[in-house]
């Protein structure tokens, strides 16, 4: 009856655009649909952004981050839509918008004042003409807009709610601690001081470095799931763990602006454009979200790049795969294969490390040796201690039983390994084989080469691939520090722990599928 009420007087066309006013309230990306309908996508990341938007306020979220790849729509939705929307239903309100440049928060101001000055009178704003100016203007009803780049001023602005938008501007500055303090001290002494108690903060930056501001307000404040105080919702170019916010499966592309949520190939491919078209390190921070470290790094980049051996033939002596089962990230397997080449060099062929549930990573073994004509599988003996030879050994029998793997091809052996040592000093003699020459690379594998390029030994977990390629290195090399023990679940005989070594030097040996 209210509905009747409400629209009683109105003809058919002025009550559909009451409707679409009112449905543009809902967030900030519906928003973006009722202003500019023609030319704003709306897609699944911003629609998930959207909606952590409307959850900011009293009573909801005071802290948000979110991190996304370059040019995914990230800027206009949470520097122009959200204060426009924002100042829609809380008209009396403040707004600071923020970035590392003054030119570049005028110019979001601008875009939000131009919608105020084109479409603000449907929703009950108007421009107070005294106070129009782009770095800080205000509306009739009290709200308004104050820009802030870092070094920038904010004195005597009381704000309501604050946006910061890449508060750094490229690597060059991020990677200087002289300019991460700086832009730290602008949020610590110049827009934190300025929020009125109980102020929302929302943080939408590309990361560049882990010290870069989130990185360092992560360390000092935690998140939310961790008991701090920030909800973080990181939006890889490609999903990595098994809780993405996206729900997407490990491997799948993020949407982007100008291409179809349901054309999957279109974003795969503009996906790998970009990851084949930077640096490894690059990816990981841009598009990744995972900024890692390069100083103190096991190897420098030029060093792992010298060691490429791509399209040349290489006698094979012994080939292997390797497998850290719990990897050095959430759900994450670290699958590595290679060979012993007539040189006495290893070379790493396959790099399958990826997130997979603990079911999935023993039948990607498998599958690999397989592939590879493998004799040996190393898995890390704490997996399980020696039991660790089960689920691989199950796996390969239930390949052949659902034909994946041929009745006939022979099981390879399946070696548990450990260290001696922990895990920095066990990955620095593979560090130190890699610069003696004594490990190549067969086959262009970013990942692996970003992992040892930027893993900084400490208290840190190594990653799947760094313990991965470590244990098949010294299983292949049979280097000193690493035991071997062969347990009978394999069909195996038993434990070369001694130091007793079967024929050509391994620990234990099968003809495999051999070539």
């Amino acid at each position: 009856m209210l509905m009747k009420t409400a629209y009683a007087d109105m003809t058919t066309n002025q009550v559909w655009a009451e409707r679409r006013r009112l449905a543009a309230l809902r967030d900030p990306a519906m928003m973006g649909r009722y202003l500019s309908p023609k030319h704003y996508n709306a897609r699944a990341h911003t629609k998930l952004i959207a909606s952590k938007l409307t959850q900011l306020g009293p009573g909801g979220v005071d802290r948000l981050m979110v991190f996304t790849p370059p040019q995914v729509g990230k800027s206009v939705l949470v520097s122009e839509l959200m204060p426009f929307w924002w100042l829609c239903k809380h008209p009396r309100d403040r707004v600071i918008i923020g970035s590392y440049a003054t030119s570049l928060a005028k110019k979001k101001s601008k875009a939000v004042r131009d919608k105020v000055e084109e479409h603000g009178a449907a929703f009950g704003l108007h421009l107070d003409p005294r106070d129009r100016a782009v770095t800080d203007w205000s509306l009739t009803t009290g709200g308004g807009i104050k820009v802030a780049g870092v070094n920038s001023a904010l004195t005597g602005f009381p704000a309501n709610i604050a946006a910061v938008d890449d508060p750094h501007k490229n690597r060059k500055e991020a990677e200087s601690k002289a300019m991460r303090d700086n832009v730290w001290s602008w949020w610590s002494s110049t827009v934190l001081t300025r929020l009125s108690p109980g102020a929302p903060v929302m943080l939408v930056q590309t990361r560049w470095h882990e010290d870069d501001l989130a990185g360092r307000l992560l360390r000092k404040e935690g998140r939310v799931e961790d008991g701090g105080r920030w909800v973080v919702v990181n939006l890889p170019a490609v999903a990595s763990h098994m809780d993405d916010p996206l729900g997407r499966e490990p491997g799948a592309p993020l949407t982007h602006p100008l291409i179809e949520d349901d054309d999957t190939t279109a974003l795969a491919a503009h996906w790998q454009d970009k990851r084949s078209s930077v640096d490894a390190r690059d990816w990981g921070a841009l598009y990744q979200g995972e900024p890692k470290p390069r100083e103190g790094a096991l190897l420098k980049q030029d060093q792992v790049e010298r060691q490429r051996h791509f399209g040349i033939e290489v006698g094979r002596v012994r080939r292997a795969v390797s497998v850290d089962p719990s990897g050095g990230g959430k759900d994450t397997a670290g699958i590595v294969a290679g060979f012993l080449g007539d040189d006495q060099r290893v070379y790493i062929t396959h790099d399958w490390t990826r997130v997979m549930p603990s079911t999935e990573w023993a039948r990607q073994v498998c599958l690999l040796a397989y592939e590879t004509e493998a004799q040996v599988i190393y898995v890390e003996k704490s997996y399980g201690g020696d039991l660790s030879i089960i689920p691989v050994s199950g796996a390969w029998d239930q390949l052949q039983r659902e034909g994946r793997i041929p009745a006939g091809a022979m099981k390879p052996w399946i070696e548990p390994k450990t260290a001696r040592s922990g895990k920095y000093l066990r990955a620095e003699p593979i560090a130190q084989a890699w610069l003696e020459d004594r490990v190549r690379t067969y086959a262009y594998m970013p990942e692996l080469e970003d992992e040892w390029e930027t893993w900084v030994p400490g208290p840190s977990e190594s990653p799947g691939r760094i313990d991965a390629s470590v244990y098949l290195v010294f299983g292949l090399l049979q280097l000193p520090g690493s035991e071997q023990h062969i347990g009978s679940a394999a069909g195996v005989s038993i434990s070369q722990a001694s130091g007793t070594q079967a024929p050509g030097g391994l620990g234990a040996i099968s003809l495999g599928r051999g070539r």
